[in-house]
């Protein structure tokens, strides 16, 4: 958000100290004095707009600008899925479906089975949107098997992330690209190449170290189902799954088309292009599976218009608490992009004598760690760098590589400005501790790894 007529005149300096010591605040609030994340993030937002100059008149309406933008993104999505999976949790559709996975893949390998599908899952569909509803399968498996849910729910949250991070239709890689001048397909493969070693290591066999030293029990936050007659099928419960990934890919899939120019700009204005793209918009698609499971699993269960509403109304109240508080946290990142903290970053790293790919992967995570979006981290970090890139005689495979090494940036060090940091907390029902160990580390590997990757085909393609 932009404040007209005001205009930061703190130095780097001053700026990179308030946004550190409001951060250090906000743990100790949380963490010794048991403040809660909710109430907590609303008091520090508040004291570093007012510390940072923002005008007195315009903190409150930068507060509810920065939680309200965040809501917008996440609310329909939380209260939607939520309801989606407690409608296949407690129809026995999530234990069918567990059960399926379990005697494909084997009790042993069920952490992998949960990580490979939401791999799949994850590539048209957004990181908050496959995670509601990929977490009641994983809480189901993990009843079914015992042991913590670490094991079970890290691999499926990593897959969401890596695929969010690194491969296109998602925004980040695509804006990046368009900074660049990247081709999306070469984006895309080198994306697959970071994006699957990163996950293995970072959620799949992090996962299985984490789980055998925290034992985290199985959240209740999206129901328990209990024992049902006449569960929906296995086909009809992956179709309901599936279903949110290829309305949400009419979206991302065509979208990609246009801006990559394969779809002409009279194509991509026609009424049936931008109806379709609107039916993939995610609230709308998850809209639209949550009734026709309604219709479907009601008329196979003979569950009346009652019994359904009544199962939709038992999801929302468990999520309001995750709801607010990763608003809490979007209003936090808010303040911390406005009061010109982001600027600061840019200014102090921008003289650094570093190869490209290695100043915009340094620029991305520190801008992540300070002001929380991936998003914003990753758009700010390529706009810094695309002059040098521009400038340098790359080929296709690296700018491509620059790309997801610049990603890469955007997502290490996940913490108490970043809303999904929130959002896994609070659905994995983890403290603040616990969801530094686990969340922010499995997000350092990911980054880590996959610009370890994207830089040594970097350097593989130059010499080529």
């Amino acid at each position: 958000m932009e404040i007209e007529g005001w205009s930061q005149t703190l130095t780097a300096g001053p700026l990179l100290l308030i946004a550190a010591a409001a951060i250090a605040v906000l743990l100790v609030l949380i963490i010794k004095f048991r403040v809660h994340a909710f109430l907590a993030l609303i008091i520090i937002s508040a004291l570093t707009a007012f510390s940072t100059g923002i005008p007195t008149g315009e903190v409150v309406p930068l507060l509810l600008n920065g939680f309200g933008n965040t809501l917008a993104s996440v609310a329909l999505l939380v209260g939607l899925g939520a309801m989606l999976g407690r409608l296949l949790e407690t129809s026995g559709g999530v234990q069918v479906l567990a059960d399926k996975l379990i005697g494909v893949f084997g009790e042993k390998r069920a952490p992998l089975a949960l990580g490979v599908a939401s791999l799949l899952f994850g590539f048209p569909i957004f990181f908050d949107a496959g995670l509601v509803v990929m977490l009641p399968v994983v809480f189901s498996v993990a009843r079914r098997l015992g042991g913590s849910v670490l094991t079970y729910a890290l691999p499926a949250v990593g897959a969401f992330s890596v695929m969010h991070v690194f491969v296109p239709p998602h925004p980040g890689p695509v804006t990046a690209a368009t900074f660049f001048d990247a081709n999306v397909g070469y984006i895309i493969l080198v994306g697959l190449v970071c994006a699957i070693p990163a996950w293995y290591l970072s959620s799949y066999l992090f996962g299985k170290i984490v789980g055998r030293k925290i034992n985290l029990p199985v959240p209740t936050i999206l129901g328990e189902a209990e024992n049902v007659k006449n569960p929906p099928s296995v086909g009809l419960v992956i179709m309901l799954l599936l279903l949110p990934m290829l309305l949400i890919f009419l979206n991302t899939g065509l979208g990609t088309l246009a801006e990559s120019g394969a779809v002409s700009e009279d194509t991509a204005g026609q009424g049936w292009f931008e109806l379709l793209r609107a039916i993939g918009e995610t609230p709308i698609a998850l809209t639209i599976t949550l009734i026709i499971a309604a219709l479907t699993i009601g008329k196979v269960r003979s569950m009346s218009g009652s019994a359904i509403e009544k199962t939709f109304e038992s999801a929302l109240g468990p999520v309001c608490s995750v709801i607010l508080i990763t608003g809490a946290g979007g209003m936090f990142g808010g303040v911390l992009r406005t009061s010109g903290i982001g600027d600061a970053m840019e200014n102090v790293l921008s003289g650094l004598g570093i190869p490209v790919i290695l100043a915009g992967f340094i620029i991305a995570a520190v801008m992540r760690v300070a002001q929380g979006s991936a998003t914003v981290a990753l758009t700010t970090a390529a706009g810094l760098v695309a002059p040098a890139v521009l400038a340098g005689d790359y080929n296709a495979m690296q700018l491509a590589a620059m790309v997801v090494a610049v990603a890469a940036g955007s997502v290490v060090l996940s913490h108490v400005n970043d809303s999904g940091f929130w959002l896994v907390g609070r659905f994995l029902e983890m403290d603040v501790k616990t969801t530094f160990k686990t969340w922010t580390v499995l997000e350092t590997i990911i980054g880590v790894v996959g610009f370890a990757i994207a830089a040594a085909i970097f350097g593989l393609a130059g010499a080529a």
